[in-house]
């Protein structure tokens, strides 16, 4: 079982994100289930949501403790919370910023975790750019989708357009898209990097 543990903050669609996760693993052919957990129900309070993906049905119900990938939707969470508590050693992160991850003062992490598994990508501004809207959380599917393989850019997509309808799927359907070839385009150039 694959477990994702979704951290944001009110109104930027964190229980949205791991819902379509949870789809677009149904649509990969896979069981998922997908719920929140919530503190101070407030726009801006942070918020945490979790998804199971497996290959057989999942019966267990309680919060993702250690979680095998994390997605951040707001970088700003970096220093209020502990997002990496339980983390496993070879966990996906993928982080939502347009800043490099030495920037955001990720050292310790990128130094205990693969560092071909740890991602930032710009999702606030692919979302404005494609919708008008600040809401990172398809965006951030796609970009989850390349980094992990766990489920494809095509469920994803289904995902979307299963969700929303007109301009908003189009916009998040292409934004999520910009974002699965970012960090793809990212994960091939430093797999053909010269080596030192």
């Amino acid at each position: 079982m694959f477990q994702v543990r979704v951290h944001g903050r009110g109104g930027q669609g964190v229980v949205t994100a791991a819902e379509l996760l949870s789809v677009a693993a149904f649509a990969d052919g896979r069981w998922a289930q997908a719920f929140p957990s919530f503190g101070s129900e407030r726009t801006g309070a942070p918020v945490v949501a979790f998804c199971r993906i497996g290959d057989t049905e999942i019966r267990t119900r309680e919060p993702v403790t250690e979680p095998d990938a994390l997605i951040v939707q707001d970088a700003t969470l970096l220093q209020q919370v502990n997002l990496f508590a339980g983390l496993r050693p070879d966990g996906y992160v993928l982080l939502n910023s347009a800043r490099r991850l030495e920037e955001l003062g990720l050292a310790e992490l990128l130094g205990r975790l693969r560092r071909d598994r740890v991602r930032a990508v710009p999702a606030t501004d692919l979302a404005l750019q494609h919708t008008g809207r600040p809401v990172p959380n398809a965006v951030l599917l796609g970009g989850f989708a390349a980094i992990s393989q766990v489920v494809s850019l095509e469920a994803v997509i289904t995902a979307i357009r299963g969700r929303f309808r007109g301009p908003v799927a189009d916009g998040n359907v292409a934004a999520a898209t910009d974002a699965y070839r970012l960090v793809g385009r990212t994960e091939e150039s430093r797999i053909h990097a010269p080596a030192d």
